[in-house]
């Protein structure tokens, strides 16, 4: 493992990082996506995911470096921490309420609950703090993400296994992890109309559509400008991706691709969007005749409209939120406090479940946490300097779209993989952006650029 020193460098000492960030980062990122997530070390409990677990040493790394003196804390400011820090902010404010009893009477595994949808929330903000604070060249950016995608490739090859053989390699793997336990929430398989759909390593389908959705814009980054290999090997992860997708036979897995394609295609070079035109259909081809039956199950799913039950369940929870959301409108319930007896009572939208267990202050410190990386990655790839650093924004614009949107489609921070990658997208958000406010002010690298990082005005110079 790396030593924290070099993972969080102090300025101007850039040649003594390893490229693509500490051993230790690179390891939770591939972890993230190519760990099953509801495998946990049994004496942890639920918080005993591997990559959780790594994040939160990543944190305690970050921490470290601060208090003795290896960097400002004032450095690597970028408008993503901005929402990082609000959204922190009014989840310590909606936990403080819930202990303090002015939610009301709790139970013990209510405040349970809310404390490890707290470490998951710290453990993201380790995630954010040091994917900003390590990758700070292109390389270090490449890297990283190959770990990254190499993890996501992994879940696909199992999604895959898991699709044409209904059966589930994790129960495989398991046995070769003693001290890991199933924490029970895991659904890997799920019947949709004549096909089951899977999870990969994730917890749920719909989670396996969304994540892979946020990640294939930068898989195709990823194969146009990685150095890596040769190029056939580059795509695998996008090809894998694309699998998932299919495999989760998930609306919103497609709304994922439809966001992820309307945001990213304008930051396409010029040839690579005219590959994208030719690619789409060519792809429903093959899924036509590869898989019969699944192009129009896919149809059917999206245009089913109110005869859909999964649909008329999530339009019937709204009378219930807003009953709750009277109740206890500014700081809701508690983080993480929501568990019905009736399961028809789950809010399968995680804008229903902030407001119920965060009030209105949550629920807008969750839309500025997912909105403001989106749209600072969107003006960042509008003033990048070339192709690969533009598409690169566009790829992180179009995954945290995909998440913004997504999450009224599924209760999306519950579940861990969605939960974790988020951070790391935020700190993309906040390398992208530092790059290219680095290149507008010439100077030699991102330690040792000046100037109010928040401010977009600064990429305008």
């Amino acid at each position: 493992m790396t030593a924290p020193s070099t993972a969080l460098a102090p300025s101007g000492h850039l040649a003594a990082r390893p490229t693509g960030g500490p051993l230790v980062l690179r390891w939770t990122m591939f972890l993230v996506v190519g760990f099953p997530a509801y495998l946990v070390l049994e004496p942890m409990g639920a918080s005993g995911g591997v990559a959780q677990l790594l994040a939160l040493v990543l944190l305690g790394f970050w921490l470290a470096s601060a208090v003795f003196g290896r960097f400002s804390l004032w450095e690597f400011r970028h408008p993503a921490r901005v929402g990082m820090m609000v959204w922190f902010l009014v989840s310590l404010l909606s936990y403080a309420s819930l202990m303090a009893g002015m939610s009301g009477t709790s139970t013990v595994v209510e405040r349970a609950s809310a404390d490890r949808w707290l470490l998951l929330l710290v453990a993201g903000i380790g995630l954010t703090l040091s994917v900003t604070q390590c990758l700070l060249t292109r390389e270090d950016v490449r890297r990283a993400v190959g770990w990254m995608l190499a993890g996501a490739s992994a879940s696909g090859l199992v999604a895959a296994l898991q699709f044409t053989t209904l059966t589930n390699p994790v129960d495989w793997i398991a046995t070769f992890l003693p001290g890991f336990q199933d924490n029970g929430s895991g659904t890997p398989f799920q019947p949709r109309g004549s096909f089951t759909r899977v999870a990969g390593m994730t917890m749920h389908p719909i989670e396996l559509g969304v994540v892979s959705s946020m990640l294939l814009p930068l898989s195709i980054w990823w194969g146009l400008f990685s150095t890596w290999s040769k190029a056939w090997r580059r795509w695998v992860p996008a090809a894998m991706l694309a699998i998932c997708c299919v495999a989760t036979v998930s609306r919103s897995a497609m709304l994922g691709l439809v966001v992820s394609a309307a945001v990213m295609i304008p930051y396409l070079p010029r040839t690579a969007r005219r590959w994208a035109l030719v690619a789409a259909p060519t792809f429903l081809i093959v899924l036509f005749v590869a898989i019969p039956g699944m192009v129009s199950t896919l149809f059917g799913t999206a245009t089913a409209g109110s005869s859909d039950p999964s649909i008329t369940a999530r339009t019937d929870d709204y009378p219930l939120a807003w009953t709750l959301l009277v109740q206890q409108p500014v700081f809701g319930y508690g983080p993480g406090t929501w568990m019905p007896v009736n399961a028809m009572d789950i809010f399968d939208n995680e804008y229903l479940f902030t407001a119920v267990t965060m009030g209105v202050v949550g629920l807008a410190g969750l839309v500025i946490y997912l909105l403001v990386p989106a749209l600072a990655s969107m003006l960042a790839g509008r003033y990048a300097p070339d192709p690969e650093l533009r598409l690169l924004a566009g790829s992180v614009a179009a995954a945290m779209f995909v998440a913004l949107v997504s999450s009224a489609a599924f209760d999306s921070m519950s579940f861990n993989t969605f939960a974790l990658l988020v951070p790391i997208f935020v700190g993309l958000a906040g390398t992208v952006w530092l790059l290219v406010l680095q290149h507008h002010n010439q100077t030699p690298g991102i330690e040792r650029s000046t100037g109010d990082h928040s401010n977009p005005q600064e990429i305008r110079r």
